[in-house]
């Protein structure tokens, strides 16, 4: 390869990492051998998440519609910590780190739009309450014995998933009886994991090993586990050695923090609102909206404040061009684009009086949904451009060119012999074949494809062909390209809604068919943050297979006795009963979209879809990018500006504020190698620090709440 071309090549590979050094100034991750982490401590972490911290979850989410968080994980290593060093034992990183895997997993949301986590018999829950609510009565005898039993059935009467019509399907003869609502669940759950790993694998492979791109939010956790891990080095003679104490110390510093922000914008409004009418807070949740307040000049605009540390914290990782671009976006489309377009009708349902919740929905369904699609088009157009001259460039390149530059590469990461491979798959990563990977996503497409056909004969099979074959490997390609450059993914808003509408399928039985529609982009740092902590890949397979039957019972068990203890929603827990009758209203306005209408009118989601806007946006930031990328400026930016179109005033100023904070002040206090080992810790720690608050807050609601139903 030519020396132009060479360094074409470099300068190419190296811009966004180079963006990036602050986050990567610790070196350290990427040092030592790599090891195993699952060990039966692993085991007892998931059972410890699963028993402990899923109830918790549960109710947390019915009651206040929020999530643990980072609670279920940090409190689970930290408790695992603590344990290793009173018993003089040592906690690997890569054990660290596995338990942090296993309790995120376990503890994940299942439902966003409804807040729920505790496992995937959540949905269970809410689909019975589909049979049985007012807002959906009219459609509730066509939804499936396959999604829920009848209304009329015992197993809804009584709040019981132990009662047949749940395990099978009544009235049906030969193997479909048995693809039951619960049978259907625990296969899906199977199906999930596989094509998230099998597709998440690839997309690491592609995005990290072959474009190097940086994830800049995976060091976070992989300092966490190193930072609890090295708390635990004892030396031969069982006396700590405090070997890189300072990641402990500024660990400890970020969990102080956290432990009293939590307190302040949790704890208080949880703990008083058990026994007071009105909850005290002291930092309002989630934001304050000042959206009515100034729209008379400002119409259409999104303005709001937050006080969520946890932004103002990711300002100060993420890199500050990338913020900034992100900021200019949020401003130019608060304070000069939405006001205009709304002069000129664009906003043709937008209407004065709203709050800032529902005119970001008015907003999306007018413009910025096609809008959303038309970026997500162009990034993935700059994205495939990207991985096809690059392969093209590594086809075009000699063996002994390859070959030296990978020895470069291996000796500018490796201070010691015998050191493995730098991103780059090998043995000692304990990489698998891709066969095997891709084996794995296509038996679980394949199966998703085959169980949706079967119970929606009706339907094109080509359809979910499509999604499981094409789109899904492209939309998560999208994502991960997306995080590895800035840490956050892209969704593309309404696909499966406008593919069952534009279909003119009548029935409702499509909109809960297990169809292959996925998103595993997040995987591809999963897998970095693996290699960062120098965990073997291995050791994710043994995670999954512990957990997937842990995370079935108890999911079952928990939702059995919420259910069986009170109706969901209800009074009991407010949060339900305040907005699942508005998600089931949004439902059934979805699932009646292909309904009988008058001629020439057509649904809200077809309305919603500009081909002309998403076309214009498409080309219009595929010109930005080449203009950035002409000029040499940095397309890092144009990042920026993909995620803050559309957003609220409180998501770019919280981020600005800690870009700023962290620039300005702790990088000329600390130096800016310092500082780029130092806030990846604190991040960590202060996620530790509110989970704990927010722990606690649900052990004392808990508590309160048992004890209002006893007799004295």
């Amino acid at each position: 390869m030519a020396n132009a071309d060479k360094k074409k090549y470099e300068s190419e590979n190296d811009q966004f990492a180079k963006e990036y050094a602050v986050a990567f100034a610790d070196k350290t991750l990427e040092r030592g051998p790599y090891e195993d982490g699952f060990s039966s401590r692993t085991i007892l972490g998931a059972l410890f998440v699963a028993v402990i911290m899923m109830p918790g979850s549960v109710y947390l989410g019915l009651v206040a519609g929020a999530s643990l968080g980072p609670a279920a994980e940090w409190v689970t290593i930290i408790l695992f910590a603590e344990m290793a060093r009173r018993s003089f034992a040592h906690l690997k990183r890569q054990e660290v780190f596995i338990l942090f895997y296993v309790a995120s997993s376990v503890a994940a949301v299942t439902l966003m739009h409804l807040a729920l986590s505790g496992g995937p018999f959540a949905a269970c829950i809410w689909n019975q309450y589909l049979i049985q609510s007012p807002q959906t009565e009219i459609i509730a005898p066509e939804i499936p014995a396959w999604v829920a039993p009848s209304a009329d059935s015992a197993a809804l009467l009584d709040r019981n998933l132990w009662h047949p019509d749940w395990w099978v399907v009544p009235g049906v003869e030969g193997f479909q009886r048995f693809l039951s609502p619960i049978v259907l669940i625990c296969i899906g759950y199977l199906f999930g994991r596989m094509a998230w790993f099998g597709l998440g694998y690839l997309l690491f492979r592609a995005t990290s090993d072959h474009e190097r791109l940086p994830f800049p939010l995976a060091p976070i956790a992989a300092q966490g586990a190193t930072a609890l891990a090295e708390s635990t080095d004892r030396d031969d003679a069982g006396m700590q050695t405090g070997k890189q104490s300072w990641r402990w110390n500024v660990f400890s510093v970020g969990a102080t923090l956290g432990i009293v922000f939590g307190a302040l914008y949790i704890m208080i409004p949880v703990c008083s609102g058990l026994f007071m009418t009105k909850p005290i807070m002291l930092l309002p949740i989630p934001f304050i909206d000042l959206t009515s307040r100034v729209e008379g000049f400002l119409p259409a605009s999104l303005l709001s404040i937050s006080f969520d540390a946890g932004i103002f914290i990711a300002g100060m990782i993420l890199p500050f061009r990338l913020v900034m671009g992100t900021f200019s976006a949020v401003l130019i489309t608060n304070f000069v684009a939405n006001p205009i377009l709304a002069t000129y009708g664009f906003f043709p349902n937008w209407k004065p009086g709203s709050g800032l919740l529902v005119n970001q929905m008015i907003l999306n369904l007018d413009l910025y949904i096609s809008v959303t699609i038309g970026i997500a088009l162009a990034v993935a157009a700059i994205g495939m451009g990207y991985l096809v001259k690059s392969t093209i460039r590594q086809l075009n390149t000699s063996k002994e060119e390859r070959a030296a530059r990978i020895a470069a590469e291996d000796a500018e990461h490796a201070d010691e012999p015998n050191a493995p491979p730098y991103r780059r798959p090998s043995r000692e990563r304990g990489d698998f074949p891709t066969w095997l990977a891709f084996l794995s996503f296509f038996l679980a497409t394949c199966g998703y494809i085959w169980i949706a056909h079967t119970l929606v004969p009706g339907f094109p099979v080509w359809v979910f062909m499509i999604f499981g074959f094409i789109w899904s490997p492209i939309n998560s390609y999208i994502s991960a390209r997306l995080i590895g450059l800035t840490g956050t993914g892209l969704v593309m808003p309404y696909l499966r809604e406008t593919v069952f509408v534009a279909s003119k399928y009548p029935n409702v039985d499509i909109w809960f068919a297990p169809i292959p529609l996925y998103d595993v982009g997040a995987a591809a740092q999963q897998f970095r943050t693996l290699e960062l902590t120098r965990t073997k890949f291995t050791s994710v397979i043994k995670a999954e297979l512990a957990m997937f039957p842990i995370v079935l019972v108890c999911s079952f068990l928990f939702w059995w006795f919420f259910w069986n203890l009170n109706q969901v929603p209800s009074d009991q827990f407010p949060f339900a009963a305040r907005m699942w009758p508005v998600q089931a209203r949004n439902a059934y306005l979805i699932y009646t979209a292909n309904a009988p209408r008058e001629a020439g009118e057509a649904s809200l989601l077809i309305q919603a879809i500009k081909p002309y806007v998403i076309g214009g946006v498409g080309i219009g930031g595929l010109l930005v990018y080449g203009f950035l990328s002409l000029f040499k400026l940095p397309v890092i930016f144009f990042y920026g500006l993909v995620g803050g179109t559309g957003q609220p005033l409180h998501l770019g100023l919280a981020l600005m504020a800690g870009a700023l904070a962290g620039k300005y002040y702790f990088t000329r206090k600390f130096g800016i190698e310092k500082w780029g080992r130092y806030v990846p810790v604190v991040a960590a720690g202060f996620a530790c620090g509110m989970g704990l608050s927010g722990m606690t807050a649900v052990a004392l609601a808990l508590i309160a709440q048992c004890t209002r139903q006893l007799p004295f």
